[in-house]
């Protein structure tokens, strides 16, 4: 079937657009980098699988006189995710510890380096191409083995929350200076590739250097303009990103015409560009969503439809690519490492900066393009560097945690908690999704939380998610804007809340601890914190998910269901009090647990009243379980006083207590079965009494079979008075 050509193209790009998103979304599950499923996209959709399970459909789909089309609009995006590296690769990550760094970087890159050149003398005679001088490609795969992805490794920090720890902050100054001197290492080795002989490149280097001279002493006074007018303005306007775009394409002809590159023109550009935080936040942004969404997937798949693993057609090859990729680790890892030690730094350390440095990622396929473009590599060898720059940045996150574990990491930059001698605290817990619109849930917190006989805290949690790999938010500065901006305004809410609570000289204070991190599994890092903190309670917000009715689902339920606390949901409906109190009873743990959270709402205000309702159906009898007869022995009188315990026949429990909450504050229910909130066979939970109860409620989740410590502290305490 013959197809025009713009209509191929366009099929095309759907695909790549799609497959690479899935295979993206599917690698981000077992917690790899996005681009690592996108490259392997990329490589699916080439000769190495679909060409060989299906090559009618390979040509069909991707005849070779379309191959130039997508190398075009990839060499587009080149263009503009390097403006973007540029862009991002900001001085400040080179204020801390420059030194060291500059003496580790450059020792992990001159090792890779030298191995690589050693590696050559083998892989020439073998894998090149005729009329590629020794010298180039020597040069060429030096600079290969040297790279390091600062974008992967900034992602890679910024995920696990180690931005501010000793050794995330020198890795990401290790980096930076490597990501600077390894262009120029390459930008050496293209300039070689090019005339085919160091002395021919002379010229080439120089007039680099010229242009890079002017760009730092010219270039940048005049682009400190668009800063002005960004201020002058408050906006990014169409017309200067145009100017700006320009400027890009402009700068990379120039680096071109020399004979390097034109990547490094972009690179430069962006480099050089006035680092206003206004300005390149909303230009990052508004560039890199078309980049990263479209142009760079169709490099991913320029770049697969010219990986031929089919190549490595026997032992001895596969044996030179175990190699390849050998080579690279030991040379990246080895160098880090020792460099590191001599600097005096821990064995644990080293390993862990080790580990970062040798990550590769998209930095790396940028580079092999350019080789085989330029024909300084065969396809052979392409094919065998690309599985070290899959293999080098899968292996990084799991060997990275095996090393050094994320827990010891964090405790750099996590404050020491304060010693208590009294009663052990009680902590809550509050996942908040929006600070504006969730007061209401940190205000029950509070309240709940209130004691007089022990100390206690709140911990208000907002967890900031990354979605993508290279998108300027997942930059560590970026993200710690994000995470100081999310703390002002939970701390805004704190402190209103404590105005209200000014006149009243009774309440007792709890101690309110906000925690902002990033994370990219809401449900897993919400449980881990909890166990970590040592929290009595997750006291969360319902929602509704994008694809249910459910509010049970989703977030929430994946929380009910795997965190190892006591978890309660809270559906807020607004109320100004939370005097009138109601529990349908039901003897079971979950119960037991509502009843605990209420007490202690009851025992830090005198005002207010719990009503224990009792609804059983004909034919049936309810008792108080013997918990809670002992347990209500031991309240104060004042305390029994104040709880009400009414029996109710009815053919419908839930429409009785549906009845009984029009005159309750706040209605307290166990996720149980009577009640319609136990999860179902199917994995799912019914929702029936939290869409219909006419007050704000409380839904409780025991975890703990044996034991639920909310009021032991407290009632001890006032036994002892």
């Amino acid at each position: 079937m013959h197809l025009d050509s713009i209509v191929l193209v366009l099929i095309q790009i759907v695909l790549v657009i799609a497959l690479s998103r899935l295979v993206g979304l599917a690698f981000r599950r077992i917690k790899q980098p996005l681009v690592i499923g996108e490259i392997v996209a990329g490589i699916m959709l080439g000769p190495s699988l679909l060409g060989a399970v299906a090559p009618v459909v390979a040509t069909t789909l991707f005849p070779p006189e379309s191959i130039a089309t997508l190398g075009v609009l990839s060499q587009i995006g080149l263009i503009f995710f390097m403006f973007l590296i540029g862009l991002e690769l900001d001085p400040k990550y080179l204020k801390g510890g420059v030194d060291l760094a500059i003496l580790i970087s450059h020792v992990s890159i001159l090792v890779p380096f030298s191995l690589g050149i050693l590696l050559s003398l083998l892989l020439f005679p073998l894998v090149s191409n005729a009329g590629v001088s020794f010298t180039a490609f020597a040069l060429f795969l030096g600079a290969a083995m040297s790279i390091t992805a600062f974008p992967v490794l900034a992602r890679i920090i910024t995920e696990n929350n180690l931005q501010n720890s000793r050794i995330g902050s020198l890795a990401l100054t290790c980096a930076a200076v490597d990501d600077v001197t390894a262009w120029c290492l390459l930008l050496v080795a293209i300039a070689v590739t090019r005339t085919n002989s160091m002395v021919g490149a002379i010229p080439n280097i120089l007039e680099a250097g010229l242009y890079i001279g002017l760009m730092i002493w010219v270039g940048r006074p005049l682009l400190r303009q668009f800063a002005v007018f960004y201020r002058r303005t408050g906006k990014l306007t169409q017309s200067m990103l145009a100017v700006i775009y320009i400027c890009v394409v402009i700068s990379a002809l120039i680096t071109e015409t020399i004979g390097i590159h034109l990547i490094f023109g972009a690179f430069l550009l962006g480099a050089v560009m006035p680092k206003h935080e206004g300005l390149v936040r909303e230009l990052a942004q508004k560039t890199e969503d078309f980049v990263l969404t479209c142009l760079l997937p169709i490099f991913f798949a320029y770049s697969g439809l010219r990986t031929q693993i089919g190549l490595l057609n026997s032992p001895p090859l596969w044996g030179l690519c175990a190699l390849v990729v050998l080579v690279a680790i030991v040379g990246k890892y080895v160098g880090t490492f020792a460099a590191a030690k001599v600097s005096g730094l821990s064995n644990r350390d080293a390993s862990a900066l080790g580990w970062l440095m040798n990550t590769r990622g998209l930095t790396e396929l940028i580079v092999l393009n350019i080789g085989l473009s330029l024909g300084v590599i065969t396809p052979l060898l392409f094919t065998m560097l690309v599985i070290m720059a899959l293999v080098t940045t899968f292996m990084t996150s799991p060997l990275l945690e095996w090393t050094y574990p994320k827990k010891m990491m964090r405790m750099e930059v996590l404050e020491p908690q304060p010693e208590t001698t009294e009663a052990a605290q009680y902590k809550i817990l509050v996942p908040v999704a929006n600070p504006n619109s969730q007061q209401g849930l940190i205000r029950l917190a509070i309240e709940i939380a209130r004691s007089q006989q022990q100390p206690t805290s709140v911990h208000p949690l907002s967890l900031i998610q990354l979605e993508q790999d290279y998108v300027f938010e997942s930059l560590p500065a970026e993200a710690d804007r994000l995470i100081q901006a999310q703390q002002e305004k939970l701390r805004a809410i704190v402190a209103q809340l404590d105005s209200d609570h000014a006149s009243d000289v009774a309440a007792s204070p709890v101690e309110v601890s906000n925690i902002v991190q990033v994370s990219n599994n809401v449900a897993k890092t919400t449980a881990d914190i909890a166990v970590r903190e040592q929290m009595n309670l997750i006291l969360l917000g319902w929602h509704r998910p994008a694809f249910s009715s459910n509010r049970l689902g989703g977030r929430v339920g994946q929380i009910l269901s795997t965190a190892p606390v006591d978890v309660a949901v809270f559906i807020d409906r607004q109320p100004q009090r939370l005097n009138r109190l109601l529990i349908p009873y039901s003897p079971n743990i979950h119960t037991e647990l509502g009843i605990q959270l209420a007490l202690r709402l009851l025992l830090n205000h005198p005002d207010r009243q719990l009503t224990l309702l009792r609804v059983f159906q004909e034919g049936q009898s309810i008792e108080f379980s013997y918990e809670w007869n002992q347990l209500f022995e031991q309240l104060p009188p004042t305390v029994r006083d104040r709880i009400l315990t009414p029996v109710i026949q009815t053919n419908s429990l839930i429409n009785t207590v549906i009845d009984a909450s029009q005159t309750a504050d706040l209605t307290i229910v166990g996720a149980s079965r009577e009640w319609g909130l136990e999860r179902q066979t199917l994995g799912r939970y019914t929702d029936e009494l939290a869409v219909r109860c006419r007050s704000s409620l409380l839904i409780t989740r025991r975890f703990n079979r044996v034991a639920s410590h909310h009021l032991e502290a407290v009632l001890d305490r006032l036994t002892e008075v």
